[in-house]
């Protein structure tokens, strides 16, 4: 199968070529040329396998250079002793029509480790099928998750070297802990002054930046990516919606071939868009719902076809949603539309900071997508209230798609089977769920973990314990304007 390129269709790379460069030359995503149908007994034959062998089915249906011996020794080093749960991704029913997809059960406690345990082990075959000679550096703009899952996934691996950078005021304690306190000769951790959109969009220009290029390329050293914008990166959150569904079959509460939705608290959007590409495959999915929190740009967007990030930043008690441009989007849009007209609208988003797609474009999306969003005093009310009531504790970007789904259930009258995407532990915002429980806190850092497991009665996951005591390697903070830099110092 090829790869296109959102802002060239004439542009055609394998999967080995898309995976290594990440990003397309002129700045486009890649995504693949077909998506493939799966016939209904496939999804059958998915039922009683195991995540592991799920994986490898769903990524070789898009992997045709990857034997499957190849996938099968992926999936073994990605999804084992490292996830404290043995089904990986489990899903906890909470009620006949309502499920949570808990992605956290793996080394640092988010959805991100789905991906990227496995995104390090396809970026280093993908080097060796094109006969790539130089190290790669891995570059990443994180607002919380991502950051430690690709530090995690890519730490001393031969090769390669990532630096990681996060905005100042716009992770949590813990996961700013995580971040700061990676071992590792290969990793650099590093604040930036401003917002995610700032830290991202300074990644960006370094990635564009021809100059910056020629001269790692002198040291031979070339970028990559372990944002969602690079296909390896999404590629294997398609499996978990598979797995998912299977799992809700073989609780008895639906039947083969009946449709759910699902509810995804997203901000990038490649978590949604990865639900997407399931339903397209011919997972039985009858809407996506994209929660949003205060920074309500995709909410907006999905109702109006309008996309504007020129508006107010909050910083919410969902740090890894504070993101007012969605990078994932433009594969959806390059999907429902062409590539001339998604290099226009991300054009006018660089220049104006808004754009409008048109009729056409706004039916299609509405006919797959759902959307809302929730403030930081519903999402608190809502931890409360499902723990209190139900014993089962959830973080705040959790709580934001329960707070979305029960609008639009009371909106709609309805109460149709529906999967939440729960995306991080708890105990990565302790502070945040602490306060949900009406308990104060001044404590900081891993403190929080130990009070959070006194008020709520609950384990900590043990990746989080082992936070306590550990002193940061990283404390630098510097301006976006200096982040080429900061990236030529650290491989010089």
């Amino acid at each position: 199968m090829k790869y296109l390129s959102t802002r060239d269709k004439e542009k055609s790379v394998s999967a080995a070529e898309a995976i290594a460069q990440g990003l397309s030359d002129e700045g486009g995503l890649f995504l693949p040329e077909s998506i493939p149908l799966l016939e209904q007994a496939e999804l059958e034959s998915l039922l009683k396998m195991h995540y592991r062998d799920r994986a490898v089915f769903i990524m070789g249906k898009f992997l045709d250079e990857f034997s499957k011996e190849e996938l099968l020794s992926f999936v073994k080093q990605a999804y084992s002793e490292n996830y404290d749960d043995e089904s990986i991704a489990p899903t906890h029913f909470l009620n006949d029509s309502t499920g949570f997809l808990e992605l956290w059960h793996g080394p640092t406690c988010a959805f991100k480790d789905m991906a990227l345990q496995m995104l390090p082990l396809l970026l280093t075959a993908s080097l060796k099928k094109i006969g790539e000679q130089r190290k790669v550096c891995i570059l990443v703009a994180t607002s919380g998750d991502t950051g430690k899952a690709a530090l995690e996934g890519f730490a001393d691996v031969s090769g390669t070297s990532i630096v990681v950078f996060y905005p100042r005021d716009g992770v949590s304690d813990v996961q700013k802990l995580q971040m700061t306190t990676q071992r590792g000769e290969n990793v650099l951790v590093c604040a930036v002054e401003g917002n995610f959109d700032d830290t991202q969009t300074g990644v960006k220009e370094i990635f564009g930046d021809k100059d910056f290029a020629e001269k790692l390329n002198e040291k031979s050293i070339f970028l990559s990516s372990a944002n969602s914008i690079n296909w390896g990166r999404l590629l294997p959150q398609i499996v978990y919606y598979f797995s998912s569904y299977c799992d809700y079959v073989n609780s008895g509460r639906i039947k083969m071939g009946d449709e759910i939705d699902f509810c995804v608290p997203t901000g990038n959007f490649g978590d949604i868009l990865a639900g997407w590409y399931a339903k397209k495959m011919g997972l039985p999915i009858r809407r996506l719902i994209c929660a949003s929190n205060s920074n309500n740009v995709l909410t907006d967007f999905i109702k109006t076809g309008v996309y504007d990030r020129n508006r107010k930043f909050f910083t919410t008690i969902s740090p890894s949603m504070d993101i007012l441009v969605s990078s994932n989007l433009e594969r959806l849009l390059f999907m429902l539309s062409d590539d001339s007209a998604v290099k226009g609208w991300m054009e006018e988003l660089k220049t104006t900071g808004k754009y409008e797609v048109g009729e056409k474009v706004l039916s299609a999306i509405a006919a797959d997508f759902d959307c809302g969003f929730a403030t930081d005093e519903e999402a608190k009310l809502c931890i409360k209230k499902v723990f209190d009531t139900e014993g089962y504790l959830m973080d705040t970007h959790t709580a934001d798609a329960f707070v979305v789904l029960e609008k639009l259930r009371r909106e709609k009258g309805e109460t149709f089977p529906t999967v939440i995407v729960s995306t991080a532990s708890p105990y990565k915002f302790c502070d945040s769920v602490l306060e949900s429980l009406g308990q104060k806190s001044d404590l900081s850092g891993a403190k929080l973990i130990n009070a959070l497991e006194e008020a709520s009665g609950t384990k900590a996951p043990l990746p989080l314990c082992g936070l306590d005591g550990k002193r940061p390697r990283f404390s630098d903070c510097i301006a976006k304007e200096d982040m080429s830099k900061a990236v030529f110092n650290f491989l010089s």
